[in-house]
């Protein structure tokens, strides 16, 4: 049970004068190991393999901008460019570097761009789904001319702006809508991941903590073999895991492999997009075996 143990501290740094959220788990005189969570999660659902890492790494764990709490982009805008300088600052204001990294979905997009930018800074990488869309999706979406996704993009942005946070009458209620969308997460884990994902309103209900503006992808990123060539550029050791059964493909079926120069590749049975939760301690011994 990880809530009878000690947690970690909350602490805050500044980028794009936004005030971002982050946990630090203590013993700073040990190598760096940041986690970084996907897109509508939060930083504590690391919470499992920070309790059993926490004695081997100075484990730092992040809130993305609009996510758990970190604040909101005011303008309600959140691009790649945004979260890779986030991770930037973070890196550079408390002097991580060389720093090894294990980040999921969202996180892993933002992580392995980083890698790229500045491969030096970067001793491994762990990414658990963070490529992005499959390439058949890809695909699909290229079938749009560019006024055409603009035109998509505003709106659900402005379907967004109407839209008010869901309100739960109680933790329970929110608890139903995370374990509906993983069927795989034990009840010990829903719960934990419902109660730091969720903050009370004045009235007495709950919301889940994320900007609904998140949700909005922006209409235009980097050109696909701008993002391959990123990925090239990653020197450190990279491991890419995907679960069987969710909407990622595997990176070495769909041929995404071949873009990095010193990556491989791990499935995960019984695992849909939530690897680290629906496989823990799978996923533990794989991450020992990598590091080691």
């Amino acid at each position: 049970m990880i809530e009878s143990a000690p947690g970690p501290t909350s602490h805050r740094f500044l980028s794009q004068r936004l005030r971002l959220h982050y946990v630090d788990w203590g013993n700073s005189d040990l190598e760096p190991l940041l986690m970084i969570h996907g897109g509508r999660d939060h930083c504590r659902n690391w919470d499992w393999i920070a309790h059993s890492m926490r004695e081997k790494w100075h484990i730092i764990a992040p809130d993305l901008r609009g996510h758990g709490d970190s604040d909101w982009s005011p303008d309600g805008h959140y691009d790649m460019a945004s979260y890779v300088y986030d991770l930037a600052q973070l890196i550079h204001q408390k002097g991580l570097a060389p720093v090894t990294i294990l980040a999921h979905s969202l996180g892993g997009n933002i992580a392995l761009r980083y890698a790229g930018l500045y491969p030096d800074t970067v001793k491994s990488i762990v990414a658990i789904e963070g490529l992005g869309w499959p390439p058949k999706v890809l695909a699909e979406r290229a079938k749009k001319t560019f006024d055409e996704r603009l035109r998509d993009w505003i709106e659900e942005k402005r379907s967004f702006a109407g839209r008010l946070p869901r309100r739960y009458q109680s933790i329970e209620e929110a608890l139903g809508r995370m374990q509906g969308e993983n069927k795989h997460l034990s009840p010990e884990q829903a719960y934990h991941l419902t109660v730091h994902g969720t903050v009370q309103n004045e009235d007495g209900t709950y919301s889940w903590k994320f900007d609904n503006y998140v949700r909005n992808w922006p209409a235009y990123d980097m050109p696909t073999d701008e993002l391959q060539a990123l990925w090239g550029k990653i020197k450190c050791p990279t491991l890419l895991v995907y679960g069987e059964e969710s909407w990622a493909s595997s990176p070495e079926d769909d041929g995404r492999i071949k873009f990095f120069s010193n990556a491989k590749v791990e499935g995960f049975a019984d695992a849909g997009h939530w690897v680290h939760h629906d496989q823990l301690q799978l996923f533990l011994e794989t991450l020992n075996k990598f590091w080691d």
